[in-house]
C-alpha cells in the first residue's frame, strides 16, 4: 500500500458549489464517496483525483471568481460545478480559455447549449429532454389549452422555447405565462394565483425549483386551487425533490402529476443509499430531513467518469502553460492553458460504463436520455403511474411496448376522474353568445322584441340546434342571446363585423347562418358544420315543350335517322334474297316484290310483318334485326315521352361566363359573403349585383326582369325553391364551402366539445324535426344538381347495334350467292366461252328468279304445271339444262365484289357550361384599429418561419421573445440556425445548404453586422 501511494499521480480537479445548499451539501458528498468507492475498487490505476473545493456563495460572481482562482492558483485540470445554469454561464468561458472542462452535474439550462462551449460537459440531462414527456401527457388526455407557471431566471426561461413548439405540434395552445420572481413575497405569489383563478383555463405546466415551488403549492392549495377540476404537471426540477419536502407541502400537492428520469434499480444503488445517508448524518447529526436524490446521483456517475478518464490518459504532463502578461494585463490574462485539457476531453466524451443513474454515456457534450418516469402524488409520497420512452412514447411498464393509458391516477380534490381542463370563469356569469339580426324570413336566426317588456326573444333552426347540442355536452354551460344591433333595432353590421366581436372578445361566441369561410378562420374558430352549404345560381324556368308538328323528328338525329333508313330498306333486300326461291310470298310480279321488301322490313317497327320466312339464313337475319328495332323504338320512345314533359321546366340560363360576357344584372343576399364572392372569385362588375333581403324580393325582382340571375347559398336556395318551386330551379356549378357552423375565440377548448355533440345531433333524428319545424315539408322539385335538359340520340349510341346487323346481314347474303353459284357452276361451264361478263350475268339472274322446287315449301303439282319453264335454283334439279336453250360463253373468273364501311364515333368528354369548377377562393377583409405588435405577421399571412442569428449573448437573448411573439399568432418556429460568430466560409455554407433543404421560405435574421455582410451575399449566390 505504501507502493502504491510513492507511485499515484495526483491530478487537481476543482469542484465549484454553493455550499450552504442542500445542493451543496449532497453534491459534494456523493462526490468524495465517488472517487474513495472507485480508487477501493481499482487500486492499481496510477493517477488519483484531488479535489480543491470552493465556495460560490449563491452567488455568480462567487462562481466566476471561484472558477478563476482554481485555473490561476492551483491549476486545476478540470471543474466540477457549479451547480446552477446561470453560474455555469460565466464559468463556462473560463474554461473555453484554460482548455479546461466544466462538467456540472446541475446546470439543465437548455440555454447553456445554444453557448456552443468547447469545454462544457453536462453530466445531467437537458431540461429540453423532459419535454416530449409533457406534450405526451397533455396529448394523452385531450387538453387543449395550458397555462405556464416559471420562475423567472436562468432555469425557469430556458425550458419555454421548447414547450411552446411541443405543445403547439398537438394543437395545444398556451394561453398564458405565469412568470414568478425567485425571491416573489407570498402576497405576489397569491395575487398571481388568483389571477389565475379568474381564468377558464385549468390546467397548469411548473417548472420551478425550490424553495418558490413548495411556496406556490402551499398559497395554491389555501385558495382551494387543489381541488377537483384542476391539474397540475410538474417538471423534473421539483419531482426530483419530492421525497425531500416537508409533510405540510405533500399534503397540498395531492394529486399533482410529475415526470422525472427514470433511475433503474440495482444492489449498488441501494448499498449506496444506505452508506451515504449513514454519511451524511454523521456530518449533519441535527438534520434529518435530507434525501438523496437524481442530483446526487449524477454528481456520483461525474466523479467516477472523470477519474475514469483521467486513468485512461495515464502518466502525462499534467500541468499548465504560462501566458505571457505584461504590467497593464488583468487576472483573466493570466490564467494559463492546460496542456492536457483537449486530451482529457475527448477522453471524458469517449468514456461510458454504467453508473448508479444508469447508462452513463456523453452524447453532444451532455447526458444522453432514456426514460422518463410519470408519477403521481398520493398521500404521503410518489406513485409511479407510467414511463415515457424515446421509442415507445407513454406506456404502462417500462419494457412493454403496448400503447396502454397511464395507470389508476388520483386527481386533486381525490377525483378519480380526468379534469376537463377547463371551466367558465369565475368573473363571469353567462357567456354572451352572440346572434345576427336580419331582415329576412327568420328562419335559421329570428330576432323578436316585445313592445311592453322590452324583453328579447331568440328563435330559429340555427338556435334550435345550438340549444340541443349544448344541452347534450356533459357538464353545465349557461349562456345567453344577445343581439348584434344597434339601439334601435337595426343590424350593427355584417356577418364579418359580428364574428370579429368575437375575435374582440366582446362575444364569447357566435350563433346564427355564419359560413365557415378561410379569411374568417384566421381569427376565430369554426365546430363543425351543422348544414352542407355551397353557392350555386338561382334562374327562372320556362316552358319551351315541343308544340310544332314536327317534334316527333327530334327524338333521333339527322344522321340516326338515314342510317335507320338504309338499314330498312337493306334489312328487306336481304330478306327477299334469302326468301325468292323457296317462298312464295316474296314471288311475283317486280312492282309486288319491290312493295315486299318495302313492307316487310318497316312492318318491323310495329311487329306487324305477316310474311312466313322459310330460310334458316333469313330466319337468323329477322331475328336479329328484330331485336335492333326493340332497342331503337324504346329509346325513341323514351326520348319523346322526355322531350314532352321533362323539357317543359328549362333553365332561361345555364352558362354564367354568358352573364358575365352580357353584362347581366345578378342579385345576391344583403350581408352575405356571396357578394365578395361574386366580384373577387367570379369576376362580376360591381355595378351588376343587385341586393336583396327576402325571399319576397328576390321574386319580384325576378318579375319586373330586373335581374337574369342570383347566387346564394344552398340553405336559402333551398327555403326559395320550396316557396317557388314552380318558377325557378337552380342551375349551374355547385361552388363548394364548408357549411354553417358556430363560432368560438381562438383556441377555445370548447370547440372540440361541442364539435362532437353536433356530430351526434345531426346524424338523429332530433334535425329531421328542427327542419320540419322551420322548414316545414319540402315540395318535390328537380334536384339541384340534376339536368332539366333532354337531349336528341345519336348514332354513337347504336353503331355498335347496326354493325352487328350488318355484319350478319352480309354474311347470310354471301352464304346464300356462294351456296347458288356453287350449285349452278356446270350451267356457268357450259356457257359459250365467248359469251360476255353481262350475258352470264343476266344468265344468273334468270336462274335465280325461277322457283326453287326441291325445296319443301312447293307442291309436286307445281314442279309438273312449271316443268317447262323451269330453272335450277340455290340446289341441284332433277332436268339437267339444255345446251340449246342456253348457249353463253364460261368464264371461270366469275366473282363478287363488295365495299364495306364502319362508321365511326367521336369519344370526347364535351365541355360545357356547367363543368365543375373549383375556383380559388380570397377573401379580403381589412383589420382596423390594430396597432399591437403580435398582430403583424398576419399581415402575410406566415404560418412557420426559421430563426437565424448570431451564437452569442447578443443572439440569444431575443430567442424567448421571438418564441412567445411568434406562438401568440399562431406561428410555429420550424427551426432554430445558430452561426457562430467566427465560423468559417465553409460552415456558414453548409448551414444555408441546410435551410434550402426544408420546406420553411420564411426567415428571421437577429445578427450583427460582421457576421451578416457573410451570410447574406452567399445565401444570394446560392439562390
Amino acid at each position: 500500500m505504501v507502493m502504491s501511494r510513492n507511485t499515484t499521480i495526483p491530478v487537481k480537479v476543482g469542484v465549484v458549489l454553493d455550499m450552504d445548499t442542500w445542493l451543496g451539501k449532497m453534491g459534494l458528498s456523493c462526490i468524495s464517496m465517488a472517487l474513495s468507492d472507485f480508487y477501493a475498487s481499482h487500486g492499481h490505476y496510477k493517477t488519483r483525483l484531488v479535489l480543491e473545493i470552493r465556495d460560490s456563495n449563491r452567488d455568480v460572481v462567487g462562481a466566476a471568481a471561484a472558477a478563476l482562482d482554481l485555473l490561476q492558483n492551483e491549476e486545476v485540470q478540470a471543474i466540477i460545478g457549479p451547480a446552477s445554469s446561470m453560474q455555469a454561464n460565466f464559468v463556462i468561458g473560463l474554461g473555453d480559455k484554460a482548455h479546461v472542462p466544466i462538467i456540472s452535474f446541475s446546470a439543465t439550462s437548455p440555454s447553456l447549449s445554444s453557448l456552443r462551449s468547447r469545454y462544457f460537459v453536462r453530466a445531467t440531462l437537458n431540461d429540453s429532454a423532459q419535454v416530449p414527456a409533457i406534450r405526451a401527457i397533455v396529448q394523452a388526455f385531450g387538453w387543449r389549452q395550458v397555462v405556464l407557471i416559471y420562475s423567472d431566471n436562468e432555469y425557469g426561461n430556458g425550458v419555454i422555447p421548447y414547450l411552446t413548439d411541443a405543445l403547439q405540434e398537438i394543437d395545444t395552445r398556451i394561453s398564458y405565462r405565469s412568470v414568478i420572481h425567485p425571491l416573489a413575497t407570498d402576497d405576489q405569489i397569491l395575487e398571481e394565483l388568483y389571477k389565475l383563478m379568474t381564468m377558464p383555463i385549468r390546467v397548469f405546466i411548473v417548472h420551478m425549483f425550490t424553495p418558490l415551488g413548495p411556496r406556490l403549492f402551499t398559497r395554491a392549495y389555501e385558495i382551494g386551487m387543489m381541488e377537483e377540476g384542476f391539474v397540475w404537471i410538474l417538471t423534473d426540477g421539483l419531482t426530483d425533490i419530492l421525497s425531500a419536502l416537508d409533510d405540510s407541502v405533500i399534503d397540498s400537492m395531492q394529486g399533482v402529476l410529475g415526470v422525472k428520469p427514470h433511475v433503474p434499480r440495482s444492489k449498488e444503488l441501494e448499498s449506496f443509499k444506505i452508506r451515504w445517508k449513514r454519511k451524511i448524518q454523521q456530518e449533519y447529526p441535527t438534520n434529518e430531513s435530507f434525501e438523496l436524490n437524481i442530483f446526487g446521483l449524477w454528481a456520483y456517475d461525474a466523479a467516477s467518469g472523470l477519474a475514469m478518464a483521467v486513468e485512461k490518459l495515464g502518466a502525462t504532463n499534467f500541468s499548465f502553460q504560462k501566458s505571457n502578461t505584461s504590467r497593464n494585463s488583468t487576472d483573466l490574462d493570466t490564467v494559463g492553458v492546460s496542456q492536457i485539457g483537449p486530451n482529457l476531453l475527448q477522453s471524458l466524451l469517449s468514456t461510458r460504463f454504467k453508473g448508479l443513474s444508469g447508462h452513463f454515456q456523453i452524447f453532444n457534450r451532455q447526458l444522453r436520455s432514456s426514460a422518463f418516469q410519470v408519477v403521481n402524488v398520493i398521500g404521503k409520497g410518489e406513485r409511479g403511474v407510467g414511463f415515457w420512452t424515446p421509442e415507445n412514447g407513454t406506456v404502462r411498464k417500462l419494457h412493454s411496448t403496448s400503447k396502454t393509458n397511464l395507470g389508476t391516477i388520483v386527481w386533486p380534490g381525490e377525483s378519480p376522474s380526468v379534469p376537463k381542463g377547463w371551466v367558465l370563469p369565475t368573473n363571469e356569469k353567462k357567456m354572451r353568445i352572440g346572434v345576427p339580426v336580419t331582415k329576412g324570413s327568420g328562419k335559421f336566426v329570428k330576432v323578436t322584441r316585445d313592445p311592453s317588456t322590452n324583453a328579447t326573444e331568440v328563435t330559429g333552426f340555427s338556435i334550435a340546434v345550438f340549444d340541443a347540442v349544448m344541452a347534450a355536452l356533459p357538464y353545465a354551460v349557461p349562456y345567453e342571446y344577445i343581439p348584434f344591433q344597434t339601439p334601435d333595432g337595426e343590424p350593427a353590421g355584417d356577418y364579418n363585423d359580428l364574428i370579429y366581436q368575437v375575435y374582440l372578445k366582446k362575444y364569447d361566441a357566435v350563433v346564427g347562418d355564419t359560413t365557415i369561410l378561410a379569411n374568417r378562420s384566421l381569427y376565430v374558430d369554426f365546430t363543425l358544420p351543422y348544414t352542407e352549404s355551397g353557392v350555386s345560381m338561382i334562374v327562372p324556368i320556362i316552358d319551351k315543350r315541343r308544340k310544332n308538328a314536327w317534334v316527333f323528328l327530334k327524338p333521333l338525329t339527322w344522321d340516326l335517322w338515314v342510317t335507320s333508313s338504309c338499314f330498312f330498306v337493306f334489312i328487306g333486300f336481304v330478306i327477299w334474297v334469302l326468301e325468292h326461291r323457296v317462298n312464295k310470298d316474296f314471288r311475283g310480279p317486280r312492282s309486288h316484290q319491290v312493295g315486299t321488301i318495302f313492307w316487310f322490313s318497316f312492318s318491323t317497327l310495329v311487329f306487324a310483318q305477316k310474311e312466313r320466312i322459310v330460310n334458316n339464313l333469313a330466319r337468323f337475319v329477322v331475328i336479329i334485326w328484330l331485336f335492333v328495332v326493340l332497342i331503337l323504338t324504346q329509346s325513341y320512345t323514351a326520348s319523346l315521352t322526355s322531350m314532352l314533359t321533362v323539357q317543359q321546366l328549362n333553365p332561361t340560363i345555364t352558362d354564367i361566363n354568358e352573364l358575365i360576357k352580357k353584362g347581366e344584372r345578378v342579385g345576391c343576399q344583403h350581408a352575405s359573403f356571396v357578394h365578395e364572392f361574386l366580384i373577387e372569385s367570379m369576376k362580376f362588375d360591381e355595378s351588376n349585383l343587385v341586393i336583396y333581403e327576402s325571399t319576397e324580393v328576390l321574386d319580384e325582382l325576378f318579375s319586373k326582369g330586373r335581374i337574369a340571375a342570383a347566387f346564394d347559398e344552398i340553405p336559402y336556395i333551398k327555403l326559395f325553391l320550396a316557396k317557388y318551386c314552380s318558377k325557378y330551379t337552380a342551375v349551374g356549378p355547385t361552388y363548394k364551402f364548408d357549411g354553417f357552423g358556430f363560432v368560438f375565440p381562438k383556441g377555445s377548448p370548447l370547440v372540440a366539445d361541442v364539435s362532437r355533440q353536433v356530430l351526434n345531433v345531426t346524424e338523429g333524428a332530433k334535425m329531421l324535426q328542427f327542419e320540419k319545424a322551420w322548414f316545414g315539408q319540402t315540395p318535390s322539385c328537380p334536384e339541384l344538381t340534376s339536368s332539366v335538359s333532354s337531349d336528341s340520340i345519336g348514332l354513337n349510341s347504336f353503331w355498335g347495334l347496326f354493325l352487328i346487323a350488318g355484319i350478319a346481314s352480309f354474311v347470310a347474303l354471301i352464304t346464300c350467292i356462294t351456296t347458288f353459284l356453287y350449285e349452278n357452276r356446270d350451267a356457268l361451264i357450259n356457257l359459250n366461252s365467248p359469251s360476255s361478263i353481262w350475258r352470264k350475268i343476266k344468265a344468273m339472274v334468270t336462274r335465280f328468279d325461277d322457283k326453287d322446287l326441291r325445296s319443301h315449301t312447293f307442291r309436286k303439282s307445281d314442279q309438273l304445271q312449271d316443268k317447262r319453264h323451269q330453272s335450277h335454283g340455290c340446289s341441284y334439279t332433277n332436268f339437267p339444262p339444255s345446251p340449246s336453250s342456253l348457249l353463253l360463253p364460261t368464264h371461270n373468273n366469275f366473282s363478287f365484289f363488295r365495299e364495306q364501311g364502319t362508321p365511326s364515333s367521336g369519344h370526347a368528354d364535351p365541355v360545357g357550361p356547367n363543368r365543375p369548377m373549383s375556383p380559388h377562393i380570397l377573401f379580403g377583409y381589412e383589420l382596423a384599429n390594430i396597432n399591437h405588435e403580435q398582430t403583424r405577421p398576419l399581415a402575410f399571412g406566415w404560418r412557420e418561419v426559421v430563426l437565424i442569428y448570431e451564437d452569442n449573448e447578443y443572439g440569444n437573448g431575443v430567442i424567448l421573445s421571438l418564441t412567445i411573439a411568434m406562438q401568440e399568432v399562431d406561428t410555429h418556429v420550424t427551426y432554430r440556425s445558430f452561426i457562430h460568430p467566427l465560423a468559417t466560409n465553409d460552415q456558414i455554407v453548409k448551414e444555408l445548404y441546410k435551410l434550402m433543404m426544408m420546406s420553411t421560405r420564411v426567415s428571421i435574421m437577429h445578427m450583427l453586422k460582421p457576421l451578416g455582410s457573410q451570410l447574406l451575399p452567399k445565401q444570394m449566390r446560392l439562390e
